[in-house]
């Protein structure tokens, strides 16, 4: 349903461009380039393990793991201004509102920056605390700190991209960011072993070198994104309006809550694998990395299809919304069980990439090969998700995502009891899945179509 305000939108208003056109073609013309974004993004954090991993070792990878679950929840905070600007922006695009879509764009922009200034300000005095939450070993805590103090302080660059990269996905135009990414992740992957191992003149940084190596190109991605925004009128500075502040609060809050506590509770299972030593800790963040490229393959397709669903439903077409949803899924589907199929049967020669320790390679080989069944699922979660977090319906998908996540740290506690690592990896698995299953019921039911935001 749409907001009652759509009435009053001037009828001589640009059409929003994702409800013109074939469905079919909309989804294969705004998602492939978020799709190739997510792979970029991927792409690079892969080449980072691969110099952290070979260049430093095993300590650095486990150090650099266990800062990512860190890093995850504080990005998971920043997805709140991401989700709530697109949903909303692109309602409004959807309703023939482009200039206050554009104003709305400033308002997340603003919020953005102050919440990640807040996280760069906290970061000092917070980060001896995080690596003591782990329980890593004081080699490895110390190692973390380097590289995860310097990352956090450069969050309100990172989080103004996120609110830059919204504010492009809502209007229909994934393809800007796909080529201000390609730019600046070419610029990273110079940067990589030139900040961490060092070269000529500049000295070698270490795990901090592979924070810079993400920050500045990042940051200078945002710096651009914000002059073309403005260029192209899809920007309009004003003064902040508490209520659309409060908006994207109210539609992301939800669905970053879910990030949240998804990276939490994955803080906690690193304290259950510590037990096992440092290559299970490793182990856990390599086989995270590579199962990935199905978990960006779907958040791609699913920020598309957020847009896809906020600009139909804001035109009124919960029909062509619904279609989307599903259509986008199946796409994901059939691409985690080819993924999934290839993990299985080549995990060692994957994993051996990245590390030559042979017993971080042989536990991360288990962790691929357990993981290889929830990839099937992986993307009708995160696509449906998204999907419901386009039409602004992100509080009950929360409750039951976040319900089946805290499932892990009781079972996955005692199966690592029971089975050791093989247990934990079980645990994770099918969780996955369920989470997946669930967002699909939550779809069909299609309580989202009746949102206003």
């Amino acid at each position: 349903m749409t907001n009652a305000i759509a009435d009053s939108a001037p009828h001589d208003a640009p059409r929003g461009e994702l409800v013109g056109e074939p469905l079919s073609l909309t989804i294969r013309r705004v998602a492939l380039p978020a799709v190739i974004a997510n792979l970029l993004m991927t792409a690079f954090h892969n080449v980072d393990t691969f110099w952290i991993g070979r260049s430093l070792g095993a300590d650095s990878l486990a150090a650099v793991t266990g800062s990512i679950f860190w890093i995850w929840l504080v990005i998971s905070m920043g997805e709140m201004v991401s989700i709530g600007l697109d949903a909303i922006a692109a309602r409004r695009h959807g309703e023939r509102r482009p200039a206050d879509a554009a104003r709305t764009v400033s308002e997340g922009l603003v919020l953005a920056t102050l919440l990640g200034g807040a996280i760069a300000l906290a970061t000092p005095f917070v980060l001896d605390w995080l690596f003591v939450a782990l329980h890593t070993g004081d080699a490895v805590s110390d190692i973390g700190r380097h590289y995860l103090g310097t990352y956090l302080l450069g969050m309100p660059l990172i989080f103004g991209f996120f609110a830059v990269d919204a504010a492009f996905r809502a209007k229909g135009d994934t393809r800007t960011p796909l080529v201000i990414l390609a730019i600046t992740t070419v610029l990273g992957l110079i940067l990589d072993p030139i900040l961490i191992r060092g070269l000529g003149p500049v000295p070698a940084f270490g795990v901090r070198g592979a924070a810079l190596a993400t920050l500045v190109p990042r940051g200078l991605g945002c710096l651009i994104g914000v002059v073309l925004l403005q260029r192209r009128a899809m920007l309009q500075w004003a003064r902040p309006r508490w209520m659309v502040l409060w908006a994207i609060v109210k539609v992301g809050a939800p669905a970053a809550a879910t990030g949240v506590a998804f990276s939490a509770i994955y803080v906690a299972l690193t304290r259950i694998t510590t037990q096992f030593g440092t290559p299970a800790l490793a182990a856990l963040g390599l086989g995270f990395r590579l199962e990935s490229v199905v978990y960006v393959v779907s958040v791609g397709m699913g920020a598309a299809v957020a847009a896809i669903v906020g600009q139909s439903i804001g035109a009124g077409d919960i029909a062509r919304a619904k279609r989307a949803g599903w259509y986008a899924t199946g796409i994901v589907s059939a691409f985690g069980f080819v993924m999934a199929t290839v993990s299985f049967f080549f995990a060692e020669e994957f994993v051996s990439i990245f590390s030559t320790d042979p017993d971080v390679v042989r536990e991360a080989a288990l962790y691929l090969r357990i993981a290889a069944f929830s990839q099937c699922f992986l993307g009708a979660e995160v696509v449906l998700e998204s999907a419901m977090g386009g039409a602004g319906w992100t509080f009950i998908p929360m409750l039951f995502s976040t319900a089946i996540t805290l499932l892990r740290l009781p079972v996955g506690a005692w199966a690592a009891q029971q089975w050791g690592t093989t247990g934990l990896w079980w645990t994770l698995a099918l969780t996955a899945a369920a989470r997946g299953a669930v967002m699909a019921l939550l779809w069909a039911w299609g309580r989202w179509k009746l949102q206003r935001v």
